[in-house]
């Protein structure tokens, strides 16, 4: 590339958000702009002469397609491109490639759209859509089923009082007993019917409260650690609704097997939940070494009487996520084995104000 031509591209580019890379025939880097330092994490000064794959520990065959665009000169896009900077750093990207091969510039344009956030907009707008629908159909299929219930159970109780031996009143019993056992199922499954009563909650004291009531079941067989932000200042929330969420994502990790349990606050500033956006987020993270979530169950776990557990029922992190909504947060999940990371976002700001 020429001198001059390189020189006047800050002028033009350095404003954009998109970052913006020059690449010599060999794929070293000729220029980039401040998007694309912040994409890197590294300085021009410090990157210019680089090769690209020096910045890439996993560049998911960007680099292969990029040597095949400056052979061909034929330009070329990649959508939803995982970037590995790092092996903790993986940046999901557009990529827009450009060949440069006139007799003033050679090499590639090549424009990096980091999407990640909008990606993530857009599952927890999904997610909170596909919650809503999931409890408006449970809540109607739990009424159909409370009513009939009712009747079986007196018809049942006063079957038991007209029956002259005493030995065919274990039938009615069986009867009224799971009869009993469906009717909690399905008060479960209607969740509460309270509208949320939001006060001054510290955070930390719902999440001890929760951490002494799962040691105080577990024992010594559970290790709950802490890593509490002393700075996040009171939410404006339920705490009793806050503390039954944060129970029941705690009490499936140790069900599924976890024995070694992070918790972890921080602020996050600028945050979107769904298509609000919030100037403080307060996060809870509840990370724990269990076996981890099979990947085809990822997309359902929030789903009502989806568990991966025989005995289980399927509605912890239902209810969890319903409550967690209801005072306008979300509950994320990450999971491999080994690794499983619940995160609960809520707004620092009354979400009923």
């Amino acid at each position: 590339m020429r001198k001059n031509e390189v020189e006047r591209a800050p002028g033009i580019l350095e404003g954009l958000n998109t970052a913006v890379l020059l690449l010599t025939p060999g794929l070293e880097l000729a220029y980039l702009n401040p998007a694309g330092e912040n994409l890197l994490e590294q300085s021009a000064r410090q990157a210019l002469g680089q090769p690209l794959a020096r910045f890439l520990c996993d560049d998911g065959g960007l680099l292969e397609r990029l040597q095949a665009s400056v052979v061909a000169q034929h330009p070329f896009t990649a959508r939803e491109l995982r970037l590995a900077f790092t092996p903790s750093r993986v940046v999901t990207v557009d990529c827009m490639v450009s060949p440069m091969g006139s007799a003033a510039v050679s090499g590639l344009l090549v424009e990096l759209v980091p999407i990640d956030r909008h990606l993530r907009i857009s599952r927890e707008e999904q997610l909170i859509a596909q919650q809503q629908a999931a409890r408006k159909l449970v809540r109607g299929l739990a009424h159909e089923i409370k009513n009939p219930l009712g009747g079986l159970r007196g018809a049942a109780q006063l079957l038991e009082a007209e029956l002259p031996d005493a030995a065919l009143k274990e039938y009615t019993r069986i009867i009224i007993g799971e009869a009993d056992r469906l009717q909690n199922l399905v008060n479960r499954m209607l969740g509460p019917n309270n509208l949320p009563r939001p006060s001054p909650t510290n955070i930390h004291q719902v999440v001890e409260h929760v951490r002494s009531l799962v040691l105080a079941e577990g024992g010594q067989a559970i290790t709950i650690r802490r890593d509490y932000d002393p700075s996040i200042p009171d939410l404006m929330v339920d705490p009793e609704l806050l503390i039954q969420a944060v129970l029941n994502i705690v009490k499936n990790a140790v069900q599924a097997g976890a024995t070694d349990i992070l918790l972890r606050t921080c602020a996050q500033r600028q945050f979107t939940i769904g298509h609000v956006r919030h100037k403080l987020v307060v996060q809870l993270q509840i990370i724990d070494n269990g076996p981890g979530i099979p990947e085809g169950m990822m997309e359902q776990i929030f789903y009502p009487m989806v568990t991966g557990r025989a005995e289980g029922t399927g509605l912890g992190l239902s209810i969890a996520q319903s409550l967690v909504n209801q005072q306008g947060g979300i509950i994320e999940c990450t999971s491999q084995p080994g690794r499983t990371e619940f995160s609960i976002l809520l707004p620092l700001e009354s979400h009923h104000e």
